[in-house]
């Protein structure tokens, strides 16, 4: 007596969840470089860093892979027109980078494709601040201070035991 063995397939909730598990697998890259794969993709024009883990791009290279893209050429040949092997960045990062550019461009253009992290070192502007800025700043700071005296109250009287 032989048994049939029957596959279900899951539906609603959990399919949909299956799909998107399975989707990202696919597109998520998880290939970390070789100190040679560095080495060869650092000695590019078009690379401004590169380590173990990621690959930055010089703006430069953003800019022509957008012109190129809009021509019709396919990501992968853009890159490896311009000699990064796509073998070694992998198809998923080269989507990746793709379908982060077109949307940086869409959004804010030219400037979207800028790497901005060397702009942004966290402080904040220096800059005379207007009264109603002030004032807000105040009642902020004012608003602060009577939480805190509040909850030192509330803990003096659990520690006296009211």
């Amino acid at each position: 007596m032989s048994r049939q063995i029957k596959k279900v397939y899951p539906t609603g909730f959990f399919a949909i969840m299956i799909s998107k598990f399975k989707i990202g697998v696919e597109i998520m890259s998880k290939k970390l470089f070789t100190d040679k794969e560095i080495k060869l993709l650092d000695a590019n024009p078009y690379v401004k860093n590169v380590s173990s883990k990621g690959i930055t791009y010089m703006d430069e290279f953003k800019e022509i892979f957008i012109l190129e893209s809009k021509n019709g050429k396919l990501a992968r040949d853009i890159f490896d027109d311009y000699g990064l092997d796509k073998e070694i960045l992998g198809a998923a990062r080269i989507l990746g980078a793709s379908k982060r550019w077109k949307n940086a461009f869409k959004k804010f253009g030219i400037d979207g494709l800028r790497d901005t992290r060397k702009d942004n070192s966290g402080q904040t502007f220096k800059r005379e601040l207007s009264k109603e800025e002030k004032y807000a700043k105040m009642e902020a700071e004012l608003a602060l201070v009577k939480a805190e005296n509040e909850l030192l109250k509330k803990i003096k009287q659990m520690v006296r035991g009211w």
